[in-house]
Parts: structure tokens; C-alpha cells; sequence
């Protein structure tokens, strides 16, 4: 039976490295999950009708991706974080909260995803130089809808 490792061609030294990479952007996309419930339960203001609907929206699409990065990391044969002591050890991202202000709202979570882009780019330029197509698509999808969202965001505030 073949191992795992070799079904995914990837040495286990360099699993080991994007993993922690990995679980460092999932710990990350768990707080903007709870930053985002946060920001649609607080919301208020004349854009609150709008912007609770596109909170949900956003957190529902994060809740995917938490999936997705987990899902990659198990794909490597390894362990994705899952509690939330390990969450906030891990996490460098900021967390949100007591923001019900719409443009401020939108503003931290522009942050967020500046933070979070950082990380997905170092992480596809790793995986990219060592021929992990699977988890360099993965991040490469992130970027692209992030940097999407970004545009439309900033524009809701110009």
C-alpha cells in the first residue's frame, strides 16, 4: 500500500513547514470568522440592512474557506488546529470588537484582509518553490477572491 506521501509527492520536512504555515492562516481565518459574526450582530446605522446581509454572507464564504485550508492540511497527512486555545496561540491577526460603526466595520475588515494576504502570499510562493500545486492553488484562489473583495470594499468607502 502506498504511503501518503507518496500519493502527494511532497518529502515529509517540507509538509511539515507549509503545515505550520497552514494552521498559522487557519488559526488567522477562524478569528476573521469571529470577527465578522461580531461585526453582523453589532452593525447599526442607516447601511444596516445592507451590511448585516453582507456580513453573513462574508462569514458563511470564511466559514468555507476554515474548510478548505483544514482540508488541505489533512490532505498532507497532517493535523489542522481545531480548539480555540490553539486558535488564539497561533493567531496574528487582530481581533475586532465592539465596532458597530458601518464604516469602521468595513474599514478592520479591510485590515484583516490585508493581513491575511501577506500570509497567502508567502505561503503560495513556498508551495510554488517546492512544486505544491494543491496547496499553491489553494492559495492562489484566496488571493484572487480577497484581492476582488478588497476593490469592492474600498469602494463601498471612497
Amino acid at each position: 500500500m502506498e504511503t501518503l506521501e507518496l500519493r502527494v509527492g511532497l518529502n515529509q520536512d517540507y509538509k511539515l513547514d507549509v503545515t505550520k504555515k497552514l494552521n498559522i492562516l487557519l488559526a488567522d481565518f477562524q478569528i476573521y470568522y469571529m470577527n465578522l459574526r461580531g461585526l453582523h450582530w453589532n452593525i447599526k446605522g442607516r447601511h444596516f440592512f445592507s451590511l448585516h446581509e453582507k456580513f453573513e454572507e462574508l462569514y458563511n464564504d470564511t466559514n468555507n474557506v476554515i474548510d478548505e485550508i483544514a482540508e488541505r492540511i489533512l490532505t498532507l497527512g497532517l493535523n489542522p488546529l481545531h480548539t480555540l486555545d490553539d486558535y488564539s496561540e497561533n493567531k496574528t491577526i487582530r481581533i475586532i470588537k465592539n465596532i458597530s460603526d458601518g464604516d469602521a466595520a468595513v474599514s478592520s475588515i479591510l485590515d484583516n484582509l490585508n493581513e491575511l494576504l501577506i500570509q497567502e502570499r508567502d505561503i503560495l510562493e513556498f508551495a510554488s518553490d517546492n512544486n505544491d500545486e494543491g496547496s499553491a492553488s489553494l492559495m492562489s484562489d484566496l488571493i484572487s477572491n480577497q484581492e476582488k473583495l478588497i476593490w469592492m470594499l474600498s469602494s463601498y468607502l471612497s
